[in-house]
C-alpha cells in the first residue's frame, strides 16, 4: 500500500511542477522532476528527507520533500502526515494550481481521519479550483477521490457518477494513473452491491491497464478478482487469483493487499470445511494486521477468526476473539471521537465561545427591558395562539374530509384493481379453453366427415340390385355410424361441459356454496392452465400429473372462486418451471402436479413445481396484496392475496407454501369437507 500511496504523489507532484513552469514562465526539464520525485518516495533514510524539508522548504527541493513524508506516514501515522501536508501548504509563493490539488489530498486525509464532512469541504475546494484551471489529469485524481468519499458513506450512486466522470476525463487525457484507480474502486463498489458481473468487467479492465509503478496496486486488483470469483461460485479461479495475488503483495510489501487475500483464502476454505486450513491463513492476516497496527483490519481479521471458531464449535476460543472485537470496536471508536475533533472545528468552537461572551454582556445591560418585553410577548403569544387554534381546527376538519374522501378513491381503486385481477384471470382461462376445446371439436369434425363417407357407401349399396347387394357391409356400415353417432354426442357433451365452465367462471361469485367435485375441479384447470401457457408461448412444454384420491366426496364451496386459486397457482406453477427451463441446463424436465388427499374430515390439495422455489426471506411477503417477483407488466401482485381471502375467509381453510430454494415449491390447502 505504501508503494501505491507513492505512485499517486509521483503522479500529482508531476501535475505540481508542471503547473508551476507555466506559473513561473521557466522552462523544466519535468522527466528529470518526476525521477527525483520518485527517487525521494523510495528513500529510506527519514532523517534525510526531513533535512531536506527544514532546509529547503521554499525551493523546488523542499516542497517535494514534504510531499514525500506525506505519503510515508499516510499508512503508519495520520498525525504525522497531516503535519507535513500543513507545512506544505505553508510553502510561498505557490501556484494556484499547487492549492487545488493540495485541498483534494488534505480531504483524502480528513476521510482517513474519519471526517467525511471536513474531507468533503476539502475536496470540493480543491475541485472548484482544478476545475477554474481546466486541468484535466488533477480533476481526474480529484472525481476519484470524491468518488471514494461517498463510496466510504453508502452513497453508491454518487460515487459511481464521480468514478464515471474520473475514468471519462482521466481517459481522454491519457492520465492512466486516475483512471485505473477509478475502474478499481468501480469494480470494489460493484462487488459491495453485489453485482458481480460489473465488478469483474472493471476490475479486470483496470488489471489489464499499465502504468509506471504498476506493481503496487496489482496485488490489491488481484485479491479483488478472487473475491469476485469466489461470490460467483468459481473456487478455482478465486483460488489461483488469491495465490496470485499473496506473491505480488510479498514483492511488493504490500500488507493490506496481503490481508486482503490471505482473509479471502481463509473464506474459501471455511466454506469447504477446511478449518484447520482457514485458521492458518487467518491467523497470518492476523498477524500482518497487528504489524500495521490499524485497528480496523485487526477488528476484520478477529471477527473473521470469531466466526470460524463459532462454526468449528470452539466456542472458547471465539469467545476470547468476541472480547478482543469489544475492545477494538471501543479503539476504533475512541479515533473516531478524537478525529471529529479538527482544527476548524476547534477555531469554530473558539469564535462561538466569544461570540457568547458578547451576547451575555448585552443580556446583562437590557435585562430590565427585556422583563418588560417578555410579559408583552406573553400577552402576544397568548393572543396568537387562540387564534392559531381556531384555523387549526378548521384546517384539521378540511385535512379530515380530505382523507375520508382519499379514503373512499382508495377503496374504489381496490376493488377495480380486484376486478382487473378477476379479468385478467379469465383470460388466461379463456386462452387454455379455447386449446381445451379444440379437442372435442376436432372429433365431432373428423366422425361427421367419417360418418358422410359410410353413408354415401350405404347408400351407393342400396342402389344396387337385390342379387348384388351385400347385407353384411349395409350392417357394419350402419353400426360403425351409429358407433361414431355416439362418439359425436359424447365430444359435443364435453365441448358443452367447458363452455359451461367458463360461463360459470366469467360470472360475478355469488357466494353460494354448491357441492362440487373438488378432484374433476383440479383436473379441468391444471390442463387449461397448461394450454393457456401453451397458447402465450408456443416453444413450451411441461409434464403435468395429477394424484387424486377417488374417496373424496364432493365438497361445499363456491366453486367460481375455487377455480380461480386453483387457476393462479397453476398458471405461477407453470410460469415458475418455464422460467427455470429459460436459465438451466438441458436436461432439466419442467413438471407440474397436483394432489387431493382426504385426512378425517378434511381435505388437501397440494399444487408442486420443480421451478426455482421461493427466497426464504420473502416467504412471509407472497400473500401480501400487490407483492410480486415477477417483471414490472406480467404480474399484478394481486393473485395469491386474492387466493388467501378466498381460502381462508370464504371457506374458513388454511393455505401455506414449503419451499427449497433452487429445487421446488409446494402450496398446500386444507378445506373442511362438511
Amino acid at each position: 500500500m505504501k508503494k501505491l500511496i507513492i505512485f499517486l504523489v509521483v503522479v500529482n507532484a508531476s501535475h505540481f511542477l508542471t503547473a508551476q513552469s507555466h506559473d513561473t514562465n521557466k522552462p523544466e526539464d519535468i522527466k528529470t522532476t518526476k525521477q527525483l520525485l520518485r527517487s525521494l518516495m523510495n528513500s529510506p533514510n527519514l532523517d534525510s528527507l526531513k533535512h531536506l524539508a527544514a532546509s529547503n522548504n521554499d525551493s523546488g527541493i523542499g516542497p517535494l520533500a514534504l510531499f514525500a513524508l506525506t505519503a510515508h506516514y499516510l499508512n503508519s501515522n495520520l498525525d504525522s502526515s497531516l503535519k507535513y501536508v500543513k507545512q506544505f501548504n505553508a510553502v510561498s509563493p505557490k501556484p494556484k494550481f499547487w492549492e487545488g490539488n493540495e485541498l483534494v489530498i488534505m480531504g483524502d486525509l480528513y476521510l482517513r481521519l474519519g471526517n467525511p464532512s471536513l474531507a468533503l469541504k476539502n475536496m470540493l475546494k480543491g475541485t472548484k479550483i482544478l476545475q477554474e484551471l481546466d486541468d484535466s489529469s488533477g480533476m481526474g485524481m480529484a472525481y476519484w477521490n470524491l468518488g471514494k468519499l461517498y463510496q466510504s458513506i453508502n452513497e453508491y450512486s454518487k460515487a459511481i457518477n464521480y468514478y464515471s466522470t474520473s475514468i471519462k476525463i482521466s481517459s481522454s487525457a491519457k492520465e492512466n494513473g486516475p483512471w485505473i484507480f477509478s475502474l478499481g474502486y468501480l469494480g470494489n463498489l460493484y462487488l459491495e452491491l453485489d453485482s458481480l458481473d460489473s465488478a469483474l468487467f472493471y476490475t479486470r479492465s483496470a488489471y489489464q491497464m499499465k502504468m509506471p509503478d504498476r506493481g503496487s496496486y496489482a496485488p490489491i486488483l488481484l485479491a479483488q478478482l478472487g473475491n469476485i470469483y469466489q461470490k460467483q461460485g468459481n473456487v478455482s479461479f478465486a483460488r489461483t487469483y488469491y495465490k496470485m495475488a499473496l506473491n505480488e503483495a510479498y514483492s511488493n510489501n504490500n500488507l493490506e493487499a496481503a490481508i486482503s487475500a490471505l482473509l479471502g483464502m481463509a473464506m474459501l476454505l471455511k466454506n469447504q470445511n477446511q478449518f484447520d486450513s482457514s485458521y492458518h491463513y487467518s491467523i497470518k492476516a492476523l498477524n500482518m494486521a497487528r504489524q500495521l497496527n490499524k485497528p480496523d483490519l485487526l477488528l476484520k481479521t478477529q471477527t473473521f477468526l470469531k466466526d470460524l471458531f463459532k462454526e468449528k464449535g470452539t466456542l472458547d476460543s471465539s469467545f476470547i476473539y468476541q472480547e478482543r472485537i469489544i475492545s477494538e470496536r471501543d479503539s476504533l471508536e475512541k479515533i473516531n471521537r478524537i478525529s471529529d475533533i479538527s482544527l476548524a472545528e476547534q477555531q469554530w468552537a473558539q469564535e462561538a465561545q466569544a461570540q457568547q461572551k458578547e451576547i451575555q454582556t448585552k443580556l446583562k445591560l437590557y435585562a430590565l427591558i427585556g422583563s418588560v418585553v417578555i410579559f408583552l410577548f406573553v400577552a402576544i403569544f397568548l393572543y396568537i395562539n387562540n387564534r392559531q387554534k381556531q384555523k387549526l381546527n378548521i384546517l384539521l376538519a378540511e385535512q379530515k374530509d380530505e382523507i375520508q374522501r382519499t379514503l373512499t378513491d382508495l377503496k374504489t381503486s381496490q376493488a377495480q384493481l380486484i376486478q382487473s385481477e378477476k379479468m385478467a384471470s379469465l383470460g388466461e382461462l379463456t386462452t387454455g379453453i379455447a386449446h381445451e376445446i379444440q379437442n372435442p371439436l376436432n372429433f365431432v369434425n373428423n366422425f361427421s366427415d367419417v360418418n358422410k363417407e359410410m353413408l354415401e357407401e350405404l347408400k351407393a349399396e342400396r342402389l344396387k340390385s337385390n342379387e348384388e347387394r351385400d347385407e353384411s357391409l349395409q350392417d357394419e356400415l350402419i353400426n360403425d355410424v351409429i358407433a361414431n353417432e355416439e362418439k359425436i354426442s359424447y365430444h359435443g357433451k364435453r365441448a358443452d361441459a367447458i363452455v359451461k365452465g367458463m360461463l360459470q367462471h366469467s360470472r360475478a361469485s355469488t357466494g353460494k356454496k354448491e357441492r362440487t367435485d373438488i378432484n374433476a375441479l383440479c383436473d379441468e384447470y391444471l390442463r387449461l392452465s397448461y394450454h393457456g401457457m401453451r397458447a402465450k408461448d408456443k416453444n413450451f412444454n411441461a409434464d403435468f400429473k395429477t394424484n387424486l384420491d377417488r374417496s373424496i366426496p364432493k365438497i361445499n364451496i363456491v366453486s367460481q372462486d375455487i377455480g380461480r386459486v386453483l387457476l393462479n397457482l397453476f398458471n405461477n406453477a407453470f410460469y415458475a418451471v418455464n422460467e427455470k427451463k429459460k436459465s438451466s441446463e438441458e436436461n432439466y424436465q419442467p413438471e407440474v402436479s397436483a394432489q387431493t388427499k382426504r385426512s378425517d374430515n378434511e381435505i388437501e390439495i397440494k399444487i408442486s413445481d420443480n421451478g426455482n422455489g421461493i427466497p426464504e426471506k420473502i416467504k412471509d411477503k407472497i400473500f401480501q396484496p400487490f407483492f410480486t417477483t415477477k417483471p414490472a407488466g406480467q404480474g399484478t401482485g394481486l393473485g395469491l392475496s386474492l387466493s388467501y381471502d378466498i381460502i381462508t375467509k370464504e371457506h374458513s381453510g388454511t393455505i401455506k407454501v414449503e419451499s427449497k430454494e433452487g429445487e421446488q415449491t409446494i402450496f398446500i390447502i386444507h378445506l373442511s369437507i362438511a
